[in-house]
């Protein structure tokens, strides 16, 4: 009977050995793409991220990219420490596991409380940045974010192209007789601001504000998608290291 539960025992081992294998497989790939995502955020929308006066959703994206980063470094231990089956590797493993597990839920955390307040920040402050902000020398990040998101949203002004009117730049000499920018036109081309007609711009109701706070929700939804994905995977990888590490007898000192 003794050498019969040894070797059962000993199958369960090799088992959850080649069960963590995969899982820390996944788990890399996995992480390879929380990683992508959060650099996609930084990178592709970094314009729109200028737009916004909280840092919330940028601090998201670079706690995605932190976690990403982590779990690849963690899945290559994880599959060192189960093929050398030491505890003490196993170990360090369950500790990094529990802090990409944390780190992933304040990116929630934080990603959720962000989309309760995205609507009233949008509010106060699009409108005064486009109008306050944009062409002048000192914030030309602002005016590229605007012309893009004018342009690919096909929306003008922060709630409607009404709003241009008390453009600090619109008031002045360098607009040259235009009403809004011409990244408001339908047909981009030089000094087509001039004319606010609907035939020539865009005339959107709820102009880009609504436009803006779809696109960051639904970005936010999927970063709290990733986000609450990986945790699943990584409470089953826990579950399977408290195994294996149980099953594994303790190394003498």
């Amino acid at each position: 009977m003794g050498v019969y539960e040894e070797k059962k025992e000993a199958c369960g081992t090799v088992c959850l050995k080649y069960l963590l294998f995969t899982f820390n497989f996944l788990f890399w790939l996995a992480g390879g793409v929380v990683m992508a995502v959060g650099i996609w955020t930084l990178v592709e929308k970094s314009d729109y991220i200028s737009l916004l006066s909280s840092k919330t959703y940028a601090a998201s994206a670079y706690i995605l990219v932190l976690a990403g980063a982590i779990v690849m470094v963690t899945g290559v231990l994880g599959c060192c420490a189960t093929f050398k089956e030491q505890r003490r590797l196993l170990r360090v493993y369950f500790v990094l596991l529990l802090c990409i597990f944390l780190l992933e839920i304040l990116a929630g955390v934080l990603a959720y409380i962000y989309y309760q307040q995205l609507n009233e920040e949008l509010k106060q402050n699009l409108r005064e940045t486009m109008t306050q902000k944009y062409q002048q020398s000192t914030h030309e990040h602002i005016t590229r974010a605007v012309d893009k998101l004018q342009k690919e949203f096909k929306c003008c002004g922060s709630n409607s192209s009404s709003d241009w009117a008390e453009s600090v730049w619109i008031r002045s000499r360098d607009a040259d007789g235009r009403i809004v920018p011409d990244s408001c036109c339908k047909s981009l081309t030089e000094l087509c601001g001039r004319r606010d007609h609907p035939s020539n711009i865009y005339k959107v109701e709820g102009g880009c504000i609504t436009k803006l706070e779809k696109f960051i929700l639904d970005h936010l939804k999927i970063i709290g998608a990733v986000g609450i994905g990986i945790a699943c995977v990584q409470v089953i990888g826990m579950v399977f290291t408290c195994c294996l590490y149980r099953s594994l007898k303790a190394e003498p000192y």
